[in-house]
């Protein structure tokens, strides 16, 4: 599935992943392949992405390797929308 976060500042990811792992509002959860469409509202936490990502050098330092081929990102907030196998997280 596509994959994009993008920031106030700018689009920090633009890429392929297996699955993606976020904090929402009413409870963590977990989107793979063709889930049905979602919107949500983030809370503080952490974004987990999991699969083969490049990262933009400008941006590198926003992001962790976390376990299991995890890629993490910290949130303060956010939104996430899920439609026709693309997700789009806007977060601060």
């Amino acid at each position: 599935m596509k994959l994009e976060i993008v920031s106030p500042e700018a689009i920090l990811l633009k890429t392929e992943v297996e699955s993606i792992y976020v904090p929402g509002i009413n409870g963590d959860f977990e989107m793979l392949n063709n889930h049905a469409p979602i919107v949500s509202l983030l809370k503080n936490g952490i974004v987990k992405i999991k699969g083969s990502i490049e990262i933009d050098e400008a941006f590198q330092d926003k992001f962790t390797k976390g376990d299991n081929g995890y890629t993490h990102l910290e949130i303060e907030s956010g939104t996430i929308e899920m439609s026709e196998n693309k997700v789009i997280i806007l977060v601060e």
